[in-house]
């Protein structure tokens, strides 16, 4: 009798290897009958091998389906993935490809993501449960939801909802919390893309639009490693220095106000209590003088310093 041509498991081989039918294949990998034919139709998958009439397929192909499905996990295209296994193929080194895929895709924090459940959100945030505030946070990704747990959520940044707590303790809105993220997001978003336009002009323009051998992907995936914290970093300080500089002088813009602001005793001067307007280019020329900081002391200075010199003219005059 000729061979049954579905048998239910991997067939015996006198090589080492273990051999599948179509339909095993698709059990073993998670991917259907129709993916896999449609996989070498593209030439993602090399063709099955022949036992009498029927199609037997091995591990490599199994082990080929896992790092397709590995892949597009990672959102590559298939169109991609064909030029990565190509290259394997031939011999240049999927290897450190992938090493170098993994260390980028890898997270670019230590942070340790967290849960929280409905009742913690809302006790969190003082009691208040705003359904479209948590919507928004859905929407942004500081939230995400658990396949099936509708009562709970997956944090992926616990200190950015703490953050925003903290925020909302102060008296901030919810809605203006989710604004001014998004908002920052997308300014960030631009630094970060700035970085890399950095970075690949003047470290990685030797990797870009080449076919990488083993050695080189490693030695990228190496460069990644060691510059990946250097963004951060950057920002950090820099964020740290320009906090200092806007906070010392919003905080002397207030006290001069309050200085300035009427008394019972001393009721207020229209003249005195309007605002002045000066013209940006003037303003830029001061501070490009004496620095950006002094630019409301030196203007005060000199309109003080051209009052007194009217008052001696004046004086000056009338004693003639």
């Amino acid at each position: 009798m000729p061979p049954s041509p579905h048998p239910a498991g991997p067939m015996s081989a006198s090589t080492s290897e273990s051999e599948y039918r179509i339909e095993d294949l698709a059990q073993r990998s998670g991917a259907t009958v129709r993916t896999i034919r449609a996989y070498q139709d593209k030439g993602l998958l090399p063709k099955p091998g022949r036992r009498g009439r029927a199609n037997v397929y091995d591990d490599s192909h199994l082990a080929r389906l896992q790092q397709i499905a590995d892949l597009l996990e990672r959102g590559y295209t298939l169109a991609s993935i064909r030029e990565l296994l190509q290259a394997w193929d031939e011999g240049r080194g999927l290897a450190g490809v992938l090493g170098l895929v993994a260390e980028v895709d890898g997270p670019w924090t230590d942070e340790v993501s967290g849960r929280i459940s409905r009742v913690e959100l809302g006790e969190l945030f003082g009691g208040e449960y705003d359904e479209e505030a948590v919507s928004e946070a859905l929407t942004l990704g500081v939230l995400e939801p658990l396949p099936g747990r509708e009562d709970e959520f997956r944090v992926p940044s616990p200190q950015e909802l703490s953050v925003a707590a903290e925020l909302h303790k102060a008296g901030v809105p919810l809605r203006a919390i989710t604004g001014q993220l998004r908002e920052l997001r997308g300014q960030v978003e631009h630094i970060a893309a700035r970085f890399l336009d950095f970075t690949n002009e003047h470290v990685f323009v030797r990797y870009l639009g080449v076919h990488l051998s083993d050695g080189d992907a490693s030695e990228a995936a190496d460069l990644v490693r060691r510059l990946r914290p250097l963004a951060q970093q950057t920002v950090e300080a820099e964020l740290a220095r320009a906090m200092q500089k806007f906070a010392a002088r919003n905080l002397r813009d207030h006290l001069r106000s309050a200085a300035a602001a009427p008394t019972e005793s001393a009721p207020a001067d229209p003249a005195r209590a309007a605002q002045i307007r000066l013209p940006t280019a003037t303003v830029e020329a001061v501070g490009a003088l004496v620095g950006e900081e002094r630019v409301p002391d030196f203007i005060a200075a000199a309109a003080e310093r051209e009052v007194r010199a009217r008052q001696m003219d004046r004086m000056s005059t009338e004693g003639r």
